[in-house]
C-alpha cells in the first residue's frame, strides 16, 4: 500500500483527507517550481500547465490526473498559509 499523507482543505478546515504521499509531494514540488519561474499571480490553468513540466512521468504519465492533484495541493497549501488566492476573475494564486 502506498504511503499516505493527511491534507487539509481551506474550504472545510475541520476536515482532513488522506492521499498518496508521493503524488502529493511531487505536485507540491512542481507547484513551487512553477511559482519560482514568475512572481506574477497565476490562474489555475496557468499553474497546471507550468507544473506539468516538473511532474515525474512515473506518477503522472502524460500529465494524467494533474488537475485533480493540483486542486488538492492548492487547497492544502492555502489552508497551511503557503498559497493565497486573489479576488480576481478568473481566480489567481500566488505564494505568501
Amino acid at each position: 500500500m502506498a504511503d499516505m499523507i493527511e491534507i487539509q482543505n481551506v474550504n472545510t478546515p475541520e476536515k482532513t483527507s488522506r492521499v498518496n504521499a508521493a503524488k502529493y509531494n511531487a505536485m507540491k514540488a512542481a507547484i513551487l517550481q512553477a511559482f519560482a519561474q514568475t512572481s506574477a499571480p497565476q490562474t489555475a490553468a496557468q499553474l497546471k500547465e507550468a507544473a506539468k513540466s516538473y511532474l515525474p512521468q512515473d506518477l503522472f504519465p502524460e500529465g494524467a490526473t494533474a488537475g485533480w492533484w493540483l486542486k488538492a495541493v492548492q487547497l492544502d497549501l492555502e489552508a497551511k498559509g503557503v498559497m493565497q488566492r486573489h479576488a480576481t476573475k478568473p481566480l489567481t494564486f500566488s505564494l505568501t
